[in-house]
């Protein structure tokens, strides 16, 4: 009896020591926005946690501050021989590309823009058609029809956003006249809540009542600004209502925390597949924010007229237009 319990322990201790040494080694690697920008990489950070604590399996996480920085961290990552390295952010694109074909034997999931490689799998989102919703409940809410836009910078990206947040608060009122402004030229505009606030004030000067920030680390400039003034904001990547409650009119979320997650999932169960991802309304990708910090500001005529435009984009009766297939934007 003993003899077979000693067996069965040693049996268990073996099975135990196998599923350890098959955990995957993970890591990922934030962009200039950093960990904590309330957006983008801290959805991206609150993802890969969430998969530590449903399976007990760590990773490793860094930051790169530059584009530069970006390639030799992934490097370095890659002689770590980890299995799976997150590139956090459209930046990471050519690091990406180029440290994956050095390191065929490590696989690489690029968040927000598409890199080739055999060994990469690059996770794109429909910004376009969150970004119509969030239009749509901007022009219901804005008593002056003066809609404001900051981005980060004006790259295809983010006039992506400011494409679908016009198309959305059109179809609301054709007069509605949106006022874009772009934060700066180089990767410190993703960092620079001063200048997001200075920005989103001059709009205020100009009658617009309400402003979607998409401008990372910048916006929250942005929607401080907005609730100093009494104006309405919207948030952008993660649900940012939050932040300001009573000011905030809604969030355009961008799942990143679930791309991470998953692939790390993926990564885990031996699934992970190498290719081009792209995520919107239909696969939960996108969406608009409603809860307990915005209810309050969200009328049910906002309400049903935001989850109609949701199901029509979702059923494909409303087409929205992605300006980076070479469109010229409608609206």
């Amino acid at each position: 009896m003993k003899i077979k319990q000693l067996s069965m322990m040693i049996a268990a201790v073996a099975v135990s020591a196998s599923a350890f040494a098959a955990d995957p080694k993970l890591g990922i690697v934030y962009d200039a926005g950093g960990k904590f920008d309330k957006s983008f990489n801290q959805s991206a950070f609150e993802g890969a946690s969430r998969f530590k604590k449903d399976t007990g399996i760590n990773f490793i996480e860094v930051q790169a501050s530059s584009d530069t920085q970006a390639e030799q961290v992934l490097r370095g990552l890659a002689r770590k021989k980890l299995d799976l390295i997150a590139s956090i952010g459209f930046a990471q694109t050519q690091a990406v590309q180029k440290v994956a074909k050095e390191f065929p034997n490590v696989r690489f999931v690029l968040i927000d823009g598409v890199a080739q490689g055999n060994n990469v799998n690059s996770v794109t989102f429909k910004e376009e058609e969150g970004s119509y919703l969030v239009g749509v409940a901007g022009a219901l809410a804005s008593r002056t029809k003066k809609l404001g836009f900051i981005g980060g910078i004006d790259i295809p990206l983010i006039r992506t956003f400011a494409c679908g947040y016009a198309q959305g608060a059109k179809s609301v009122d054709k007069k509605a006249e949106i006022v874009q402004n772009m934060v700066g030229t180089t990767a410190a505009a993703w960092n620079d809540p001063a200048k997001g606030g200075e920005l989103a004030r001059s709009q205020f000067e100009r009658g617009v009542d309400v402003v979607f920030a998409v401008a990372g680390g910048s916006g929250m400039g942005t929607l401080q600004m907005a609730k100093e003034k009494g104006k309405l904001a919207i948030g952008v990547d993660s649900n940012q209502n939050h932040l300001y409650p009573g000011t905030m009119l809604t969030s355009m979320v961008k799942r990143v925390d679930n791309a991470v997650y998953d692939s790390f999932m993926q990564m885990k169960n031996g699934t992970w597949k190498a290719g081009v991802t792209a995520k919107g309304l239909k696969e939960g990708g996108v969406d608009w924010a409603l809860d307990a910090n915005n209810r309050k500001l969200i009328t049910p005529e906002i309400e049903k007229k935001v989850l109609g435009a949701r199901k029509d984009i979702i059923d494909g009766k409303i087409k929205v237009i992605d300006i980076r297939t070479g469109a010229a934007c409608p609206a």
